[in-house]
């Protein structure tokens, strides 16, 4: 074992660090500096001329964002000290700012879900019993309120009959 890893420490060409991990190596010093360059353009603008160009939902992204990103660098900065960040605090912060991702995540699911149009929902019962053979008026009215008992029977309706 202890000669395989002499012979791969010897194909380095030089460096030092096996010719294997050279790819991962390059690939790790992109994604920083792509990290790098983001920072730099959100560091560059100042903080209240962001938030201010922002709503208070998307304030709410950006800062949980940018606490997420702090604790991840730090948490790779730990890591590279050789302490186990698993024993750390960061993980409880990692964990608690992830919370409150999720309420975020909540928030805007609910507010891009579909609502329901009561008054059109009794337009469409009050259609689908409509039958064009009854030219009786009391029978279009006894319709008309069937439809409309209908779109009002929804499940906080019968909550309250039941009471």
């Amino acid at each position: 074992m202890l000669v395989s890893v002499i012979g791969m420490a010897t194909d380095c060409s030089g460096e030092d660090h096996p010719v294997e991990i050279d790819e991962q190596l390059t690939g790790f010093d992109s994604s920083v500096s792509d990290v790098k360059a983001m920072l730099d353009k959100l560091i560059s603008m100042p903080r209240n001329d962001q938030l201010q160009k922002l709503e208070p939902l998307d304030q709410a992204k950006l800062d949980l964002m940018s606490a997420y990103t702090l604790n991840s660098l730090f948490w790779m900065y730990l890591v590279t000290q050789g302490i186990n960040p698993r024993e750390h605090g960061i993980k409880q912060e990692l964990e608690r700012i992830r919370t409150y991702m999720n309420k975020v995540k909540e928030i805007t699911d609910k507010k891009s879900a579909g609502r329901l149009d009561k008054g059109a929902a009794g337009r469409f019962v009050r259609n689908a019993l409509y039958n064009p053979d009854d030219k009786d008026p009391r029978k279009k009215a006894a319709a008309k309120k069937a439809a409309d008992t209908a779109a009002a029977d929804t499940p906080s309706a019968k909550l309250s009959k039941r009471s």
